[in-house]
């Protein structure tokens, strides 16, 4: 038997670390740039607190989706359907809609930063196209391999560059002006707000399928699969980057943006300078193309990630429901993009009328769907066919629990804000 410790070990966990981490720099693009920054710099920190709550309790959702796949040898998705078909029929109508929206929002930010080199003869929806276009392209030629290459270098980078810029804002903050009135994040008025940072705060959940879905695409670049060990070491990295992040991001526009007066600007090409402003405000004007081109790289990642995750689920889901040989999957996975960006175009260019706008929908969706994939997950993991030493423990059991109260309240406090208030 091999040691833990031999080169083997160590080799079989390096080839099984990627869907994990895949998972973070899904995450870090939309949730931590947009909301976790906006959190701090509109509230300073009070709402640290709310963003490691809610990244607690979706903690159990999102490691169940690797631990289900390395305990049964098979996909949450065909957790779902062994649940009944209907379940994967939820799944597949709640990721059309937030699959479209969410693509949509990530690639308009990621078109808005490139409007920053100077690009003004297109306007941001084209821009967004333009990278949608490209994204699709590496993804159809590249595959898997290409996807988990540039988000392990992204994610690292984009880590450093934010902990060096927090460090030096601590002792560079701005004095917040003398009339200052602290707003409540506490009221009705400011619920939507909290609804929309707690829908991409860590992730949506239903991301979770995708890292199931990643540890075959991980096995086939390898020739290894995961074991529940090292998969759970794996979503652990990721996770707790995306955690660390998170705060770094609250961190940030907190330090630097609190209690001056200014807000983020709703506009997609305004909103990215603003952005970048909030690194360059504290390390150097010199480094603003520096910081502009790591924020750029790491939401093309993130607008990369999504038009591979949202694709390959939905692919899985038709396989799935059609009893569909595996062999098909990779034509419907492709289709399933081309289809994607598409309709993603078609939003941008027609329903959307400024970037935030756009970003708090897909937010706010991905929130109010939380308690239905939260639930299947959980009943996926305590499936008969999950053998007993990998169900969820009582701490994750309990914690699932709460989860699914604490959605579910936050769920009837929007639609009460909504259509009653």
């Amino acid at each position: 038997m091999t040691s833990k410790t031999t080169p083997s070990s160590r080799s079989n966990l390096w080839k099984a670390l990627g869907p994990g981490i895949l998972i973070a720099c899904a995450a870090v693009g939309g949730s931590h740039l947009v909301w976790s920054t906006r959190a701090g710099a509109d509230f300073g920190w009070a709402l640290l607190w709310l963003v490691l709550l809610v990244n607690l309790l979706k903690f159990p959702f999102f490691l169940y989706g690797q631990r289900y796949t390395a305990a049964t040898g098979e996909s949450l998705l065909a957790g779902y359907h062994r649940q009944g078909v209907g379940y994967v029929w939820i799944f597949l109508c709640i990721n059309i809609l937030t699959g479209t929206i969410n693509i949509a929002g990530v690639g308009m930010l990621t078109g808005a930063l490139v409007s920053g080199y100077g690009i003004t003869s297109l306007a941001v929806p084209h821009l967004t196209i333009g990278v949608m276009l490209i994204c699709a392209a590496l993804l159809l030629l590249g595959h898997y391999k290409l996807l988990d290459g540039m988000a392990k270098v992204i994610i690292s980078l984009l880590a450093v560059g934010t902990l060096v810029a927090v460090a030096l804002a601590i002792p560079n903050r701005p004095e917040i002006a003398a009339d200052f009135i602290a707003p409540s994040p506490y009221t009705w008025v400011s619920f939507a707000f909290l609804v929309s940072l707690l829908g991409w705060m860590p992730a949506p959940i239903d991301l979770s399928a995708w890292s199931s879905l990643w540890m075959f695409s991980r096995e086939e670049q390898t020739g290894h699969f995961a074991t529940i060990k090292e998969s759970t070491i794996d979503f652990y990295i990721g996770y707790i980057a995306a955690v660390v992040l998170a705060v770094l991001f609250v961190a940030l526009g907190a330090l630097v943006m609190y209690g001056t007066g200014e807000r983020f600007s709703a506009s997609g090409s305004a909103f990215s300078q603003q952005l970048v402003n909030l690194y360059t405000a504290t390390i150097g004007d010199w480094s603003r193309y520096l910081i502009l081109t790591a924020a750029f790289f790491t939401m093309f990642s993130t607008t990369l990630t999504c038009i591979d995750g949202y694709p390959r689920s939905l692919a899985a889901c038709c396989a799935l429901i059609g009893k569909l040989p595996s062999k098909r999957f990779v034509q419907i996975h492709q289709m399933w993009i081309v289809i994607s960006v598409i309709i993603a175009a078609v939003v941008v260019l027609f329903f959307v009328t400024n970037l935030l706008q756009l970003l708090t929908f897909a937010a706010v969706v991905s929130f109010l769907t939380s308690p239905v994939i939260a639930y299947i997950n959980y009943k996926v993991m305590n499936g008969p066919n999950v053998p007993e030493a990998a169900r969820p423990s009582r701490f994750l059991k309990c914690l699932s629990w709460a989860g699914l109260l604490f959605f579910a309240a936050m769920t009837a406090g929007y639609v009460y804000v909504t259509f009653f208030q």
